[in-house]
């Protein structure tokens, strides 16, 4: 029997706002899927340049090896036969990964997903709620807020830069529970 056999197709998706442990867990899926033998690859969108480009790195600096890649397309060119495919930073890509994951699991392929489901305004981000309404598990993490010690939903951006894309980490975003969030943004809009 071929590894690949041992595995049903299927679609999971992280996701959650920033500093949440979304990376963290697809890490801790490919590392518990490495030891059973399992074969697979993950890949990353080369817009992300937070870390060196062959790898990702978790907030809690766990890591594994990764391909960047431009083109969604390659997702499924480079992933097909592999038993697992993850993707990391699945928000930054077009809406066509929905079909090349869609393909992925229907070869038999789990596919894991991670991104952010909300973009710096609240708004559901590119890709996500599509690829969290195919998938057969969606699990949704949160992080801490940093204004009132509750569970944080939303990645709150500290500047008022609109472009809808801001690759950055702590010096850029924080998480934010609903009513923090709310309340910041009301702010920002006042001033």
């Amino acid at each position: 029997m071929s590894l690949n056999s041992r595995c049903d197709g299927r679609i999971e998706v992280i996701c959650g706002s920033m500093f949440s442990g979304k990376t963290e867990e697809l890490i801790n899926r490919i590392k518990k899927a490495e030891i059973a033998g399992i074969d697979y690859i993950v890949f990353k969108p080369q817009i992300d340049s937070r870390n060196p480009e062959n790898k990702i790195i978790s907030h809690a600096k766990n890591e594994i090896s990764v391909t960047s890649i431009l083109d969604v397309k390659d997702i499924f060119k480079k992933g097909k036969g592999y038993s697992i495919v993850g993707i990391d930073e699945a928000q930054f890509f077009d809406h066509s990964i929905v079909e090349v994951c869609n393909s992925l699991a229907y070869s038999g392929c789990r596919v894991i997903i991670a991104g952010l489901d909300m973009d710096f305004k609240g708004n559901p981000f590119g890709p996500m709620p599509d690829l969290m309404a195919i998938a057969e598990d969606v699990l949704k993490v949160h992080a801490i807020c940093v204004e009132t010690g509750r569970p944080a939903g939303y990645s709150y951006r500290k500047d008022s830069k609109e472009d809808l894309v801001l690759i950055g980490e702590k010096k850029e975003y924080e998480p934010l529970s609903r009513e923090a969030f709310k309340k910041k943004m009301a702010n920002k809009k006042r001033s």
